[in-house]
């Protein structure tokens, strides 16, 4: 599941399509519907990251997809900080919050929450390794043997998870900053995590003796998901929340937002260290 338009993608979109049915059809009632909170992963810049002045926000390109959203649909949407990326997914399995704004498709998620039909992004996963190993990679088996490290519920598309339970030797740690300190330090051979969010998280960590590979691990569309225990879930708000997607993603929206909190991102990074 690696091509957004293709044989391979139709047959996802049915099976988005076919989660929505197995889903609860009516709303519950403990909250009404007059907001959507929305979260994702904390450490994911440009595409998201904790608010600087306010720590239970989230910022960056996501989260201003998200505004863009609200206002197509009509229904205010807050972005919200539910912790590291595992505990955001305990919160949607619960029904703590309505939408996790940026997730790939497995079959495990599927089961407590609809995708939304049109990805708005698609992810390179990238083999992280330190300059001085020798470690050269160029396909999935070349990491068999090796000590690897990821972050933990971290997914990089249905078919390299498998292999890496099968073939692999990954710990998993709570926070992509854990595991690149591990990596420079050589507690690991390699690391895999997204490309854009690792090299934004090594600048901002000053860490120099790490390189990512250029054959990524996948490429992996990225979705909006509505959460099936969420008080707002309805076909209705399926629905709208699908044509809304699509009018944003036509518009290639998310490419300029991507570059512009790319670049917020970098400017908040030189300003902090301009402070120590």
């Amino acid at each position: 599941m690696t091509c957004l338009r293709s044989p391979c993608f139709a047959r996802s979109a049915w099976l988005l399509a076919a989660s929505l049915l197995a889903a609860p059809t009516m709303a519950q009632t403990h909250r009404a519907c007059t907001q959507l909170i929305a979260s994702g992963n904390p450490e994911y810049p440009p595409f998201l990251w904790v608010g600087h002045d306010d720590e239970k926000t989230l910022q960056g390109a996501n989260a201003e997809l998200m505004q863009l959203l609200s206002r197509e649909i009509g229904i205010p949407i807050v972005m919200r900080n539910a912790g590291p990326w595992a505990r955001v997914q305990e919160a949607a399995k619960a029904g703590r919050i309505d939408l996790i704004a940026g997730a790939f498709y497995t079959l495990p998620r599927r089961l407590y929450m609809s995708y939304i039909q049109t990805p708005f992004y698609q992810t390179r996963s990238a083999v992280w390794t330190r300059e001085n190993k020798a470690l050269s990679y160029t396909k999935w088996a070349d990491l068999v043997g090796r000590n690897g490290i990821t972050v933990v519920n971290n997914s990089f598309g249905e078919e390299f998870d498998r292999f890496a339970e099968q073939r692999l030797t990954m710990q998993t740690v709570g926070s992509v900053e854990n595991a690149m300190r591990m990596l420079s330090m050589g507690r690991a051979d390699y690391l895999i995590y997204e490309e854009a969010p690792g090299q934004a998280y090594a600048n901002k960590l000053g860490i120099r003796n790490i390189r990512v590979a250029s054959t990524p691990i996948s490429r992996e569309p990225l979705y909006l998901t509505l959460t099936h225990q969420s008080p707002c879930f309805s076909p209705q708000l399926y629905d709208r929340l699908n044509k809304a997607m699509k009018k944003l993603v036509d518009s290639n929206v998310m490419e300029q937002l991507v570059a512009s909190h790319s670049e917020r991102w970098q400017t908040l990074q030189d300003e902090q260290l301009e402070i120590r």
